[in-house]
């Protein structure tokens, strides 16, 4: 059995139905109640991956579990350790942590601080650990829906400046693999796209997939920090910011773990915005 977190979200629900279609048995975990139509051999269990006691029967008689933080457990919460503590307790023999390029790229940054903390205490577990370090995600494109819709128009900044986002499906994809395959203990496995893409050229993808004109405007940085900064916490913007506006040479850099996992390249940017056309209809 294998108990996955965050199971709701653009990851987890699609590894969710990854493990279910391979014949996994899942507990699928989550802060929202369980959606209406569920994969067969999918037990849902409404729990809080900050509350370790609330997860504790979601971890009964499962040997993996697949940890993903989202929105304020990304900046604080309870010790990493009280949850895998918990979870080894339970017989947890193999954790697969999603972390964040940027934990390895910049280990002084203060908005990955939470991430860098779970990854020291999965590493000190004394488990078989396997940890995912995305960079930029393809779907952060899900930003512009609402003006591509209404306007045609994607604002953003440094719209020439190019990164090799990745399709949150291939994080599924990868987590599904290191789940259930032997060979990943004790790898950090760096995830990006196949190409370098810039936000004019996302935005020249996703106007190709609807078939009509999408107007590309370029922000400048106040501006987007203005806009993001409605709901964001302060550190986390200016990290983003500086990633997406001054990236570091190995946040450019094309990695070969997703096709290294996978025997097979990453999907490109183009992919993703007509598999989710109907977002930007």
């Amino acid at each position: 059995m294998i108990t996955v977190t965050g199971a709701t979200g653009n990851i987890g629900r699609t590894l969710v139905e990854l493990l279910a279609e391979a014949g996994e048995e899942v507990v699928a975990v989550s802060r929202r109640p369980r959606p209406a139509h569920r994969a067969a051999g999918v037990r849902w269990a409404q729990a809080d991956i900050g509350d370790a006691k609330s997860v504790r029967p979601a971890l009964t008689g499962a040997r993996a579990l697949f940890i993903l933080l989202a929105g304020e457990l990304n900046s604080r919460g309870e010790s990493p350790n009280v949850l895998l503590d918990t979870a080894i307790d339970a017989g947890i023999e193999r954790v697969v942590l999603v972390s964040s390029q940027v934990s390895a790229t910049r280990p002084e940054a203060l908005s990955h601080a939470r991430l860098r903390e779970f990854e020291a205490a999965v590493r000190a577990s004394g488990q078989s650990f396997t940890i995912l370090r995305p960079g930029g995600f393809a779907s952060n494109a899900f930003a512009w829906a609402e003006t591509v819709r209404t306007e045609r128009t994607v604002f953003a900044p440094f719209g020439d400046v190019a990164l090799p986002v990745i399709d949150p499906a291939d994080i599924a994809a990868v987590a599904a693999a290191v789940l259930r395959e032997d060979g990943h203990a004790g790898r950090a496995y760096e995830l990006t796209g196949p190409e370098l893409i810039s936000p004019r050229q996302q935005a020249a993808a996703i106007s190709e997939a609807l078939g009509e004109k999408v107007t590309f405007v370029e922000l400048s940085r106040e501006q987007a920090h203005a806009r993001m900064a409605q709901f964001m916490p302060e550190q986390i913007v200016t990290s983003t910011l500086d990633v997406l506006g001054v990236p570091l040479p190995a946040e450019q850099k094309i990695s070969p773990d997703v096709a290294t996992v996978l025997h097979r390249p990453p999907r490109p940017f183009a992919e993703w915005a007509a598999r989710n056309l109907p977002a930007f209809r």
